[in-house]
């Protein structure tokens, strides 16, 4: 059942050349018997797209589809530049459309695999440490263009429910005593690469705080996490629950040159005491949220 129309696209996306390559990559995978369905993702799928946003597709099956397969459906587009079966993140293939320019990301997932992800979320109530419900996401926000079974409904229909508050305090449990409470606190690892002037190290560091602060922040408003892209832009826009002086702080942290360090720590500590408050709204005392991770195991 191909489902591809222009209701998948926005006005502004109609007629487009987005559009019309989505349709003919869709229109030759789902030949192949294997593929159960093909969904889209990343900006497209969210409405937030731009001027650099490439396509995202996941194909799902029961197994990866042979390369031999997928080289000569990829060939017919001509491809300016191709990068076959990488496995950095997940497996795919990536190519630049030789008639449009645009960049695509094929992205193959076996649908046992990413059944277990949603599962692990929502009916275990597991946690990461920072993007733990980054794949619900993607999932719930994925635009179905071929569906042979129906099983991507199905899972879709998983996703479309409310956020379990054993999920919520999992999160909380796992990623919180990490900002600043803990011993080996990313907030205490930040402040001896700053005394060092490990500047690379600083980076790496905020990186990871900024993973497990967003994690908690979306938590509390009980939203998905959509991961590393347009993470701020996202929580300024969906997050009714926001710390005080979130985007200055945020700002401050991220434009840290090592000229200022007094106003770098208060920053931080203003986006924790913040999120501090926030959790004591919900009922949550801040300095015993490493004692729920005994429920969360």
């Amino acid at each position: 059942m191909n489902i591809i129309n222009s209701e998948i696209f926005t006005n502004t996306q109609k007629n487009s050349s987005f559009q019309d390559l989505t349709a003919n990559i869709v229109a030759e995978f789902q030949q192949i018997k294997a593929v159960e369905a093909i969904g889209l993702g990343g900006s497209l799928a969210t409405d937030t797209n731009d001027r650099l946003s490439d396509i995202d597709l996941y194909c799902l099956s029961d197994k990866i589809i042979p390369l031999e397969l997928r080289c000569n459906i990829i060939q017919k587009f001509n491809p300016l530049k191709l990068n076959l079966n990488l496995s950095f993140w997940d497996p795919g293939d990536d190519w630049v459309d030789g008639k449009t320019g645009i960049e695509v990301d094929m992205i193959y997932w076996q649908k046992s695999w990413i059944e277990g992800q949603i599962n692990r979320v929502l009916t275990l109530y597991r946690a990461n440490i920072g993007y733990s419900t980054s794949f619900w996401f993607t999932m719930k926000n994925m635009k179905v263009l071929f569906d042979r079974n129906g099983w991507l409904k199905n899972l879709q229909d998983k996703c479309h429910r409310p956020y379990p508050a054993e999920l919520k305090k999992a999160i909380i449990a796992k990623n919180h005593p990490l900002l600043r409470d803990v011993i080996p606190s990313y907030y205490a690892q930040i402040k001896k690469a700053v005394e060092r002037d490990d500047l690379v190290s600083v980076n790496h560091r905020i990186t990871a705080f900024l993973a497990s602060y967003f994690d908690v922040l979306f938590a509390i408003n009980e939203l998905p996490n959509p991961g590393e892209k347009r993470v701020f832009t996202n929580a300024l826009k969906n997050c009714k629950k926001l710390p005080t002086d979130f985007k200055k702080n945020i700002e401050t942290l991220l434009h840290f040159k090592g000229e200022n360090n007094r106003r770098f720590f208060e920053s931080i500590d203003q986006l924790i005491d913040s999120i501090d408050y926030l959790l004591r709204s919900e009922g949550i005392d801040p300095a015993k949220t490493l004692a729920l991770k005994k429920n969360h195991e």
